[in-house]
C-alpha cells in the first residue's frame, strides 16, 4: 500500500503516541486542519487509523494497542482523574486496583496516604507502591501477562475473592454507549468482576476516548459502580445510565 511523506509520517505518529489529534497535526505539518481531516479519513477508509473526535486512533479494529502507546494516551487527562479518585480514598483505607493505565495514575495520586492496603493484580502498581512503608501492598497470584504486567487467570481470580476491601479502583478498555463496560482478555475480566463483587465502592477511570473505542468482552455494566470519573462524558446515554443508578458522575474538566 503506497502512503504519501506525510500520511506515512501521521500514521507513525499514531503508532508512536496512541492517537493523533487534527490542530496538533495542523500546526506539525504546517497545513490546514481541513487538510489534516481529509488525510485521516483517507487513513481511516484504508483501515490504518480509527476516528475519533478531533483526531484519530492507532490502531483501528478490536486489536489493543501496545501498553505504552496507551500510556501516552490523554496523559494529562488521566493524571487529573488519578487525583480525583485519590481524593475520594481515605488514609487507612482498604482497596483493589486493577490492570489500566489509567488505574496506575490513581495507583501514583495516592502515594501520600497512609495506612493504605492496596491489592492488585498489576505489577507496576505494586512495584510503585512497594517502596513506601506507609502503604501495604498485596500482590495477586497467577499468569503475568507480557505485554502490561497484568496477573491474570483463575489463580488471580480465587485470590481475589479472598478479600472485601472498602474501595476498587477498575478501568475498561472501551465503554459502549449502552453502558456496556469491555475488554480485550477474558482472563482479565474475570479478575475485574471478581475485584467490582468484592468491594463495597466500586470507581471506574477513563477517559472519554474509551467511548470511541470496542472491545470484544464484556466486563459488566455502569450501573454495577458507584462513581465513574472521566475527564469528560458528552454521551446523552452514558449520562442518563449515571443519573438512574444513582452512580456518582465526575468530569475532572469541569472541575
Amino acid at each position: 500500500m503506497y502512503l504519501s511523506p506525510r500520511h506515512a509520517e501521521i500514521v507513525q505518529m499514531a503508532k508512536d503516541q496512541g492517537r493523533v489529534l487534527v490542530d496538533d497535526l495542523a500546526t506539525h505539518f504546517n497545513v490546514t486542519p481541513q487538510t489534516i481531516r481529509k488525510d485521516l479519513n483517507d487513513l481511516c477508509d484504508q483501515r490504518l487509523l480509527s476516528r475519533i473526535h478531533g483526531g484519530a486512533l492507532f490502531p483501528s479494529g478490536i486489536e489493543n494497542m501496545e501498553y505504552e502507546a496507551r500510556r501516552k494516551i490523554a496523559a494529562d487527562e488521566k493524571e487529573a482523574i488519578g487525583r480525583a479518585a485519590a481524593r475520594l480514598i481515605p488514609d487507612n483505607a482498604s482497596l483493589f486496583i486493577n490492570i489500566g493505565t489509567t488505574t496506575e495514575s490513581v495507583s501514583k495520586a495516592l502515594l501520600d496516604h497512609s495506612g493504605l492496603m492496596v491489592i492488585t493484580n498489576n505489577i507496576n502498581v505494586a512495584n510503585r507502591m512497594r517502596i513506601y512503608p506507609s502503604i501495604e501492598v498485596v500482590i495477586a497470584g497467577g499468569v503475568v501477562r507480557g505485554s502490561d504486567g497484568g496477573v491474570v487467570g483463575e489463580a488471580a481470580v480465587d485470590f481475589i475473592r479472598q478479600f472485601k476491601v472498602d474501595y476498587a479502583v477498575i478501568g475498561a478498555s472501551a465503554i459502549d454507549h449502552d453502558g456496556a463496560l469491555l475488554d480485550f482478555d477474558f482472563r482479565e475480566v474475570k479478575v475485574a468482576q471478581a475485584i467490582i463483587a468484592n468491594a463495597r465502592h466500586v470507581i471506574l477511570v477513563s477517559d472519554q476516548t474509551k467511548f470511541e473505542r470496542t472491545a470484544p468482552v464484556r466486563i459488566g455494566h455502569l450501573s454495577q459502580v458507584n462513581t465513574f470519573i472521566t475527564d469528560r462524558c458528552d454521551i446523552p446515554s452514558v449520562r442518563k445510565i449515571c443519573q438512574e443508578s444513582e452512580v456518582q458522575l465526575i468530569e475532572t474538566s469541569l472541575a
